[in-house]
């Protein structure tokens, strides 16, 4: 523990969770470069600091809940300044590889637009709580006002903390993954009680009585009242209980638009961590497909939707751990072009193999800024060119950072 007491620190700058950075280094929570603060210092950290001299870009928080609540990391900060420090993080990143693309504007979702969320529960002596942890700690804060999530969500809130008044254990804590379509609220719960079977009618009693489109229990559907559809393209897909879907539908149109331009007159186009078919089924418009993905249950459910979809082309998938058991060179000879939408860690086995490849388009997109350029330069030290890329910032007041890019193979 440091023995520094009430000090006066100048924040230099915001390091990848959105605190402030002052020499030594000391981390203080919700600062802004440039501003003067005190506070006392444990483990290097100020968790309380005071703002003596504010940056220009402090404003206000609109948010009722943003002292308490750990939802959001960057409500204190301008649009503005939020929107030019993602885009730098993306250029830090870059250039320690040697990368200078030209940027296109960033493209950010709007409040109240995020149709997922994982939210937490308890149960207490007057009821349930639901929400996000207050910063550093176990403790819930419930968010009945939250500007982030989609109003239906919102409207959800007090239903869900009656379903965790029936599922949740004494001490035990709910992970529930909530997901906006449009016939109701898509609800997957774990860490809740053993499913027995009068558990499992009081929650199907509750999946009718509360309206919700699907609800699953530690892993096991419940009940569905009806699908819980996603539009992707042309096509409807139902995806798996709790499984990926881009944060907002803003978001995920802005990414869609990018990577259709990117792989614009392809004919033949792989799909590599291809999920339930964001890309894939848009794109099987005008292309024929191969999605890839490791999780069968979300090919399963691309493969049906791909059926019931008039005027698709072809489209087949194949279940594979793309981290274990990429797809070599000779596997993609027969494809102009290749998205590619790895987990936070990259896909540094794949990329190596696609580096090799003769596939003359690459759409990649990435939610880390640190694994993206590494494969960014992985891909440009075997041939391509880095034509372009644009941050999208779905996770609005938040640190996370999601970019899409385009390459192509130079002749």
């Amino acid at each position: 523990m440091s023995d520094k007491q009430g000090e006066t620190f100048r924040i230099e700058r915001l390091g990848h969770l959105g605190d402030g950075i002052a020499p030594g280094p000391v981390f203080a929570p919700r600062c802004l470069p440039g501003e003067v603060i005190q506070g006392d210092v444990v483990d290097d950290r100020i968790d309380a600091p005071r703002i003596v001299t504010p940056s220009p870009d402090r404003v206000k928080a609109p948010c009722p809940h943003y002292n308490t609540c750990g939802g959001c990391a960057l409500m204190h900060a301008s649009d503005g300044f939020v929107a030019q420090w993602k885009a730098s993080v993306v250029k830090t990143a870059l250039a320690a590889h040697g990368l200078t693309p030209e940027f296109r504007d960033i493209q950010t979702s709007p409040p109240q637009s995020r149709r997922r969320a994982v939210l937490s529960a308890r149960r207490g002596k007057k009821g349930a709580i639901v929400g996000f942890h207050t910063r550093r700690s176990d403790t819930i804060t419930a968010i009945d006002k939250c500007l982030l999530l989609h109003p239906d969500i919102l409207a959800g809130l007090p239903a869900i903390a009656e379903l965790s008044v029936l599922g949740a254990s004494r001490k035990g804590e709910l992970s529930i993954t909530i997901v906006q379509s449009g016939v109701g609220l898509d609800v997957s719960v774990t860490g809740g009680k053993p499913l027995e079977r009068a558990l499992e009618t009081q929650l199907a009693e509750a999946l009718h009585r509360f309206g919700f489109a699907r609800l699953s229990w530690n892993g096991e559907t419940v009940a569905t009242q009806a699908p819980p559809a996603q539009s992707f393209g042309r096509a409807a897909v139902v995806p798996p209980p709790g499984s990926f879907l881009q944060a907002t539908r803003e978001g995920e149109a802005a990414l869609l638009q990018a990577v259709r331009e990117i792989v614009d007159g392809a004919a033949h186009v792989v799909d590599l961590f291809a999920g339930c078919g964001t890309f894939t089924l848009p794109l099987a418009e005008h292309a024929d497909l191969l999605a890839v993905e490791g999780d069968g249950s979300m090919l399963a459910a691309l493969e049906v939707a791909w059926r019931k979809t008039q005027g698709l082309r072809k489209v087949t998938t194949e279940t594979r751990d793309l981290f274990r058991n990429p797809l070599f060179p000779e596997d993609l000879l027969a494809f102009d072009a290749a998205v590619i939408d790895p987990p936070r860690a990259g896909a540094e086995a794949q990329i190596a193999q696609l580096a090799q490849s003769s596939v003359a388009k690459v759409a990649m997109v990435s939610c880390n800024a640190v694994s993206f350029a590494r494969d960014a330069r992985t891909l440009i030290d075997a041939g391509y060119r880095l034509n372009w890329v644009q941050v999208i910032d779905q996770f609005r007041w938040s640190p996370h950072i999601e970019q899409v890019a385009s390459f192509t193979k130079i002749p």
